[in-house]
């Protein structure tokens, strides 16, 4: 009897939870699969199963942006009603360190591809570099990777381009980047730190950094070091911090950081291919 009391306690806390917390996603899983491994773990601890037939109550959970499978950092979370609040975080400013490496060149642009070609680099000082940056600082215009989670036709480009389809460029498109500055040029690595807004990718950038100094790149590690206002140090929440506590005491702090809600307004969303991720 007892034992069931208490779960019954653990079910109506985790169903109670709402709002949004980060979690850190290590290199090698999927976003989408880091947040299932998420949602196991709760239901699990909570003692709901997840094989019943009818399904009493729905965990609404989701995240607030593909971090790709290689990369590693801040993954924001959306629980209950925070959920309606991902499309936000989708459009607000990231902050990545990615490293690059120059005179190879790969399909995917990270480190994950088959290289595609190689070109000296031996000529690029850390000047040149520095100089470049300033060219793809404030607004500019940039072309998405074909390997990406973008889809044509309801499917994504990447699994198009697995399954060795052509698959035409997407036209370049706006984008902002708030800075970008270099840490560290140890050739052929290169590292940078950059803070983006919304439908920004950094292999993109990293892969047209190389062509402007005229040898090629790609990007060998990402991380994701902040987003809105949820940082890697501070709040994202490590495997072993997955607990329904856990995530209460983040759920409070985090809502202080959030900005109050405006009047609502319809959201204009600036990247049509992006979606925040729901799972239920």
């Amino acid at each position: 009897e007892a034992a069931g009391a208490v779960l019954g306690t653990a079910a109506d806390r985790l169903f109670s939870l709402s709002g949004l917390f980060a979690v850190y996603k290590p290199k090698g899983p999927t976003s989408a699969g880091v947040l299932n491994l998420l949602k196991e773990r709760l239901l699990a601890e909570a003692g709901v199963q997840t094989n019943e037939k009818k399904r009493n109550r729905v965990l609404k959970i989701g995240h607030g942006g593909t971090l790709d499978s290689a990369a590693a950092g801040v993954l924001v979370v959306g629980i209950g009603k925070g959920t309606k609040m991902l499309r936000t975080m989708l459009a607000g400013s990231k902050k990545y360190t990615a490293i690059g490496m120059l005179g190879k060149a790969t399909d995917t642009l990270d480190a994950t591809g088959k290289v595609t070609e190689e070109k000296p680099y031996d000529q690029v000082t850390k000047g040149d570099l520095e100089n470049v940056l300033q060219k793809f600082t404030g607004h500019i215009m940039q072309v998405p990777p074909l390997y990406s989670a973008l889809k044509k036709d309801g499917e994504r480009l990447s699994t198009l381009m697995k399954r060795g389809e052509a698959v035409e460029a997407k036209p370049a498109r706006p984008v902002r980047v708030y800075s970008l500055s270099l840490q560290q040029f140890q050739p052929p690595l290169f590292t940078l730190d950059v803070e983006c807004g919304g439908g920004f990718y950094v292999r993109s950038l990293v892969s047209d950094i190389g062509k402007e100094l005229s040898t090629c790149a790609t990007m060998q590690e990402l991380t994701r070091t902040k987003q809105g206002p949820f940082t890697l140090e501070e709040h994202a929440l490590h495997e072993d911090k997955w607990t329904i506590d856990e995530i209460a005491r983040s759920l409070k702090h985090c809502t202080a950081l959030l900005p109050r809600e405006p009047p609502h307004k319809k959201l204009k969303r600036e990247h049509p291919g992006e979606t925040a991720v729901i799972c239920e």
